[in-house]
């Protein structure tokens, strides 16, 4: 049995609609979709613990980090399951979004149905910049949108 979900992400003057698809219980997931009014370049994209945007993307805590990680990039064995690397912005602002994700799920105990996802301003630096945010949060600086993840049909 397929899942898939569906994230509006809205910002001041970012804005985007992502997908999610996991064709069964285990199996990769899929996140397609696109995100205008960035600065070109990369910006760090990642989901986090709560699905509440109720003061903007700043009420949506830290990073989901359920099994208490530290932050890394999306192919690392130690990162946060929310770490989904980086999105690229091209000169037109447009970022579109391809992205294979095996740890994340739509599905079971470590679902992030109902979390947020959010996109920054900077570029993720994949827990190995050296600053002292790295491990945290991949010092990608602040939150330019972001959307409650919803089930789709």
């Amino acid at each position: 049995m397929s899942l898939k979900a569906v994230c509006v992400m809205i910002g001041e003057v970012v804005n985007g609609l992502i997908r999610f698809y996991q064709e069964k219980e285990g199996a990769p997931v899929e996140i397609t979709g696109e995100i205008k009014g960035l600065d070109k370049g990369k910006h760090g994209f990642h989901v986090h613990e709560f699905g509440d945007i109720s003061d903007g993307c700043t009420s949506a805590g830290p990073h989901y980090n359920p099994l208490a990680k530290d932050h890394g990039g999306p192919d690392d064995a130690d990162r946060h399951i929310g770490d989904l690397g980086n999105v690229t912005a091209d000169e037109d602002g447009v970022a579109k979004v391809c992205i294979s994700d095996k740890l994340i799920s739509l599905t079971g105990k470590h679902s992030i149905i109902g979390r947020t996802l959010v996109v920054h301003a900077d570029p993720d630096d994949l827990g190995k910049g050296g600053h002292p945010l790295s491990r945290t949060t991949g010092n990608s600086g602040a939150r330019v949108a972001c959307g409650i993840i919803g089930l789709a049909k």
